[in-house]
């Protein structure tokens, strides 16, 4: 088989051309983000997006087989036609190859148009150009994806002339009709392949106002063909650099490694398990290669694991690669002038355990007891589920509005009673919930004036999300929408990019913010997400290990909950280690008949926010039958409820050493 240089493989090489080596060899390197593409389209409606695109052009012809011999023979029969449109064509050069997302014939002009679900909010393709007029990073990988599918075109029709286009869901644009997502439904084909099943009879006209935008950039990538705005590899020309890539994967050859801060992120990792059943590492054998080192080195704290550390390619430029090599100076240390710890302090903390190998927690107790003496009950902690997909549910609402799906709410009484007081799932199809939300999330909030808790922005953003939504609705639609304004602003503050300025009576508290000020706990290696902290906070808490490792959750006379019974929560291992509570959500589709659904998740349970999204996403969009249906309502209501309940956790943990304080 031609081992070809396609789309993504280029786009992978824009990452770090070492990864052409190793991508595509999951029995020898594992990779991490192998089903990542399909589960962030999922959750973001980019299957949708590339539907829509292809109703738009409804005189296309649509080449949907795989491989590369029948595309490429039913591609040069349609060219044949003087104009004609073609969805996903293959077009190949030597051994570059590619399918367009859309090709548009015109005599001999070709317009190619690669459709992203990407958000545009702008007018042309300046938009794309930062203030010296280079590409700005955030759009870099899409304009150059572009620009290999034209040189591609290029060279397989040197007489034609090829134009170049993104097409993107426009955040100025509003849908002008309702129900506009669900006229697409998902179908997994394999672990590789997806097909969008339009609705039946689905018209141009049925679709109202375009939401996509196209976007010529053929200026931006004449600059890239030029030199002007290509810096990948100095020496080379854009069109050198394809063939290059081309070259050393079509024959296999590693491309040697360029360590940078971007190898924190690699996906060609794995454990000492997994390397000890003959898999290996590519992320090690870059930094082996580069450094001479040996397996052992790797058993150092590393500094590219420091916390929120912006000078790591200035560390490699240096030859610091360890945490002990790191000095203050080089974290530009300083000391705060607000309570709590800086940045730069938490950094060296860091650094500092993992250096004397210290497994002690930091606390600052005096400031932490300050900022609780504050607090009133009883004590509210609430997590949202929400969602943001790039085709509008309905009418008058831009591509990418948010949608608000889920909450959880715990309360503690001020005499230490702590219940799973209420929760919010909506999960029918097409059907606009954020109204819906907020009212019931104010019936469970709006009692008492307790202070009230979340787990970084997240909340305070939507919450402003729907204010705006709100604002922007028609009276005898929401007749309750000034009482509900008023009140989501008593529980917020406006975000930087609203017109409006406020900062409300009971703004939430972000725990987030809290542990990030006091506390530091060698056992989250610096992270401030929820699932570091919490395991943590569990293994250093003698007095959460005791109250939770019996079945008190959930139980007739324990700890209220509504969706677990009798629950232990602490389950130490055969090492003593307490693993994180999510490691016992059970399995979304246990029992499900249709092992294919299980696919649709990279991960059975449900382990994080996104995971969240993309089941309701999958609930939205794909063929699913009541009990799937059910299975996956179960699966997010517990997840959401041990969201809350890990808040309390972490405020029961701390509330417990200052209390010992005291005393």
């Amino acid at each position: 088989m031609i081992r070809y240089l396609t789309k993504s493989r280029f786009k992978l090489a824009l990452e770090c051309e070492t990864k052409l080596f190793y991508t595509e060899k999951e029995k020898i390197y594992p990779n991490k983000k192998i089903d990542d593409a399909f589960l962030e389209s999922l959750a973001e409606g980019g299957f949708q997006v590339g539907e829509l695109a292809r109703q738009y052009h409804p005189e296309g012809y649509s080449i949907d087989d795989k491989g590369d011999k029948i595309p490429l023979e039913k591609t040069e029969e349609l060219l044949k036609k003087d104009n004609v449109t073609i969805f996903e064509p293959a077009i190949k050069y030597k051994n570059l190859f590619i399918r367009v997302d859309v090709l548009k014939k015109s005599g001999k002009t070709m317009d190619l148009i690669e459709v992203k679900a990407k958000s545009f909010a702008g007018k042309d393709s300046l938009d794309f150009l930062n203030k010296k007029g280079a590409i700005r990073s955030g759009w870099r990988p899409y304009i150059y994806d572009v620009a290999f599918q034209k040189l591609v075109m290029q060279k397989a029709f040197p007489d034609h002339k090829i134009r170049a286009y993104l097409m993107l869901a426009d955040k100025n644009k509003r849908a002008t009709v309702d129900g506009l997502n669900q006229f697409f439904r998902i179908q997994k084909d394999s672990d590789r392949y997806t097909s969008v099943i339009p609705a039946e009879a689905l018209t141009y006209d049925d679709l109202g106002d375009e939401i996509l935008v196209k976007i010529n950039v053929d200026d931006i990538i004449a600059n890239i063909f030029s030199g002007e705005d290509f810096i990948e590899k100095p020496g080379m020309s854009f069109k050198e650099w394809v063939f290059f890539l081309s070259d050393k994967y079509e024959s296999d050859i590693k491309i040697s490694p360029q360590l940078g801060k971007k190898c924190k992120e690699c996906e060609f990792k794995c454990s000492k398990e997994e390397r000890s059943t003959g898999l290996k590492n590519g992320f090690q054998e870059c930094w082996k290669e580069k450094l001479n080192w040996t397996d052992n080195d790797f058993e150092k704290p590393l500094m590219m694991d420091i916390w929120y550390f912006r000078r790591r390619d200035d560390m490699i430029e240096e030859g610091k690669y360890f945490m002990e090599d790191v000095t203050k100076d080089d974290l530009k240390y300083n000391i705060g002038s607000m309570p709590g710890f800086s940045r730069t302090e938490r950094q060296w903390i860091q650094i500092q355990k993992a250096k004397n190998k210290d497994i002690a927690f930091e606390l600052l107790l005096e400031e932490l007891k300050e900022e609780m003496d504050s607090w009133k009950y009883p004590l509210h902690f609430i997590d949202f589920e929400t969602s943001a997909v790039a085709i509008p549910f309905y009418k008058g609402f831009h591509p990418y509005e948010g949608i608000a799906f889920q909450f959880s709410h715990h309360q503690v009484s001020e005499d230490g009673i702590i219940e799973h007081k209420g929760e919010f799932l909506h999960t029918e199809r097409g059907q606009f919930p954020n109204f819906e939300f907020v009212r019931a999330l104010k019936k469970e909030l709006e009692h008492d004036d307790g202070t009230i808790f979340r787990y970084h922005n997240h909340e305070n953003t939507y919450l402003n999300i729907i204010y705006r939504q709100l604002y922007a609705a028609e009276e005898t639609d929401v007749p309750d929408k000034a009482e509900l304004m008023e009140w989501i602003k008593t529980i917020t503050h406006s975000t930087g990019d609203s017109a409006e300025k406020w900062k409300g009576s009971r703004d939430m508290v972000d725990i987030y913010a809290i542990v990030k000020k006091y506390y530091y706990d060698p056992a989250t290696n610096g992270s401030i997400s929820l699932k570091y902290v919490l395991p943590a906070v569990l293994n250093s808490s003698q007095y959460l290990q005791q109250k939770y490792n019996k079945p008190v959750y959930g139980a007739e006379n324990g700890i209220k909950s509504l969706n677990f019974k009798d629950k232990t929560w602490i389950i130490p291992d055969i090492n003593g280690h307490i693993p994180s509570p999510y490691e016992q959500l059970p399995g979304l589709f246990e029992g499900a008949s249709d092992e294919e659904l299980a696919q649709f998740l990279s991960d059975r349970n449900l382990s994080d926010g996104g995971a969240a999204m993309m089941a309701y996403a999958h609930m939205q969009f794909t063929e699913i039958s009541d009990y799937e249906l059910n299975m996956l309502r179960e699966g997010l209501l517990r997840y959401c409820e041990l969201d809350t309940f890990a808040m309390v956790l972490i405020w029961e943990f701390l509330n417990n050493e200052v209390q010992n304080e005291r005393d």
